[in-house]
């Protein structure tokens, strides 16, 4: 074929073969080992799937009643204004960001926008941006190489008068996460106001513009410190520091600047909101044992609207300041809460919410009157997720009397008798399954009639504490003991089908499964993950010099010698021989964080075992960047597709 041309090499692989009908092309910058045909079929079948939206609210107009959003309408997701609520969605400058991006109007230049975009092919430099809407033109603000700000763990934060932004950056050394001030009209102005060791993130300016709120994460969402930065002189002032050895986060000064507002699991337990005192006392603003995951302060200062954490859903709650009294709200769809925002001036509150039937919309509530109102209304393609059964809660016991829950979406009423299982396992490891719509995965529920199970084992978010430090260091195997609980439940379930479970995760979920695959390897069909870590030795050698020692904090530090040892007694690549069941490993080439080595180094080592080893690596893509567009999406699902129904059904 080396003479053919390309178009003549596309007819050839859309030709039918084997009676299969034509079959599905691989992008062009997509390199497969072991990958046998995919037919054209299942991409077309997918369509349907495939062809939801969604939108986050980014930031609110300065001066109008409008809002700036991220959605994917086209090829990839892009920024957009709302005029108004319903009205569609208008398009800025057409660059593709990802779904995670910062952007924030200039407060004293509603004319400008800035936004953070990676300016590398997937490997997470993240830059500043000044997008010009009048022009739709954007100009690079910073090195174009070094990291500034990391969404979502970290973003820009505007001075409430305008004009200047503080954020944290690698500039200095590739490692530390120094914190900078700027005036973004005058990029030539930004100077260091910090040097620091770690990562550094700002949360917010004082009301005078002199100083800064910081945290130093020191593991990330589990334990930081607190710190007010003088922005002349860069002198530091610990608010909340180690010894409290809890998380801190959105912290806020109030609306005087003479005290702070913030979440921490201060005293144990789960995230509250915080209040300092002139004495340096911290009272609790609300009520004990219910989780708060994100609140922000009304732009008078006297009330504070905050996400409670109800379990499978979450709460929207808005509190007078003062005497804590609830506001009446008006009732929500059941869904997951985020990016909450005042608009500037005003009662409104602004949020995104996802539901069991959609990927996310913008809603807002006036909260002087009352009043609910829907800005965006996306689609769900062509599917009606009405079908499907909604998810159920369930939960099991672990090896040591823990009890470990999950979420369980069951197929289609037309499919009987006991249903194949995929175990889909979250990355973080702090992240957590929630109630929300599975978007492309209604494909294995609504056509192939598979159940899906997604853990919320230990070191999930959510459930405290003590639940998320419970698989730190050489508590890991814990997690994978967690999974094989859960095995142990699905042969109890007469609707779920023992016999036929796969195991499915991305990143540390991709971890999990090629672990739990080789612990139970023979109560398992097979394992399709991606960008997981099959080393964790190596891969704390080699991720990101930034993310190195918070790494380390939760995984443990690979340069001692013992925990060295116990790093590779639970690392995949040492239970390679044990991996005989059909695997599928996706990996993006430019990742930064789990370097594609970490995939090779698998697939050489369980070469000899005989057992089919499918291979995809995705250049010009990084960790969180992959599928980079529709094509490649559209493939990776596909050949997901076709590996279950090879290898998990029949």
């Amino acid at each position: 074929m080396r003479n053919l041309s390309r178009a003549a090499l596309l007819a050839l692989l859309l030709t039918p073969i084997r009676g299969q009908g034509a079959i599905l092309p691989v992008p062009p910058d997509v390199t497969t080992e072991g990958v046998p045909p995919i037919p054209q079929a299942i991409a077309d079948s997918l369509s349907r799937y495939a062809n939801f939206t969604s939108a986050q609210l980014l930031a609110w107009h300065p001066t109008r009643r409008e809002i700036l959003l991220v959605t994917r309408l086209d090829d990839a997701p892009k920024l957009y204004t709302v005029e108004a609520p319903g009205r569609p969605p208008h398009p800025l400058n057409g660059v593709p960001v990802s779904t995670s991006v910062w952007a924030g109007y200039d407060p004293a230049n509603p004319g400008s926008i800035v936004y953070v975009k990676d300016a590398s092919a997937g490997a997470e430099a993240y830059n500043l941006y000044r997008l010009d809407p009048a022009t739709a033109t954007s100009t690079l603000l910073t090195d174009g190489k070094s990291r500034y700000a990391a969404p979502p763990l970290s973003a820009p934060v505007w001075a409430r008068q305008g004009k200047w932004i503080a954020y944290d950056s690698t500039e200095r050394n590739g490692t530390d996460r120094d914190l900078y001030v700027m005036p973004p009209s005058n990029p030539a102005a930004a100077r260091r106001i910090a040097q620091v060791e770690g990562i550094w993130i700002p949360q917010d300016w004082s009301p005078d513009g002199t100083a800064l709120l910081a945290t130093n994460e020191i593991s990330s969402g589990s334990i930081s410190t607190l710190w007010r930065i003088d922005v002349r002189t860069g002198a530091r002032h610990p608010i909340a520091p180690l010894k409290d050895n809890a998380y801190w986060g959105n912290a806020r000064f109030t609306a005087n600047g003479r005290s702070v507002v913030a979440i921490s699991t201060r005293a144990g337990g789960v995230g509250r909101i915080w209040r300092s005192s002139s004495d340096g006392t911290w009272n609790a603003i609300s009520p004990e044992q219910q989780e708060v995951s994100e609140f922000e302060l009304s732009p008078d200062g006297r009330m504070a609207a905050m996400i409670v954490d109800r379990g499978d859903s979450d709460e929207l709650r808005v509190i007078d300041i003062d005497n804590r009294k609830p506001r009446r709200m008006p009732p929500l769809p059941p869904g997951v809460l985020s990016h909450l925002l005042w608009r500037p001036g005003s009662r409104e509150i602004g949020f995104t919410i996802q539901t069991e039937h959609t990927f996310g919309d913008v809603f807002s509530i006036d909260v002087a009157t009352g009043t609910l109102t829907r800005w965006t209304k996306s689609e769900a393609g062509g599917f009606d997720p009405d079908v499907l059964p909604a998810p159920q809660v369930i939960s099991w016991r672990s090896f040591d009397g823990r009890t470990i829950s999950g979420l369980l979406y069951r197929p289609a009423a037309r499919f009987t008798g006991p249903r194949p299982v995929m175990i889909n396992l979250h990355g973080g490891p702090q992240l957590r399954a929630r109630s929300i719509f599975v978007g492309r995965s209604n494909y294995f529920l609504n056509e192939l009639g598979v159940a899906i199970i997604y853990p919320n084992y230990r070191g999930s978010s959510g459930f405290g504490e003590e639940f998320a430090a419970a698989d730190d260091g050489m508590k890991r195997s814990g997690a994978v003991k967690d999974i094989g609980a859960l095995l142990d439940w699905i042969g109890t379930n007469p609707a779920l089908d023992k016999d036929r479970i796969m195991l499915t995760g991305a990143s540390y979920g991709g971890f999990l499964a090629l672990e739990a695959g080789a612990e139970y390897n023979d109560r398992i069909r097979c394992i399709y993950e991606g960008v997981g870590q099959t080393n964790l030795v190596t891969y704390l050698e080699r991720t990101d010099p930034s993310r190195q020692n918070d790494r380390r904090t939760e995984y443990g530090d690979e340069r001692d010698p013992a925990m060295r040892t116990f790093l590779l007694s639970i690392s995949p690549v040492t239970h390679a021989s044990l991996l005989k069941k059909p695997l599928a490993i996706v990996h993006p080439g430019n990742d930064t964080r789990v370097p594609v080595s970490q995939a090779r180094e698998l697939i050489a080592a369980v070469s000899a075992n005989g057992t089919p080893v499918w291979y995809m690596e995705y250049a010009n893509a990084g960790h969180d960047s992959f599928p980079r567009n529709r094509a490649d999406d559209q493939y990776n699902f596909a050949c997901w597709i076709e590996f279950v129904k090879r290898y998990l059904l029949n």
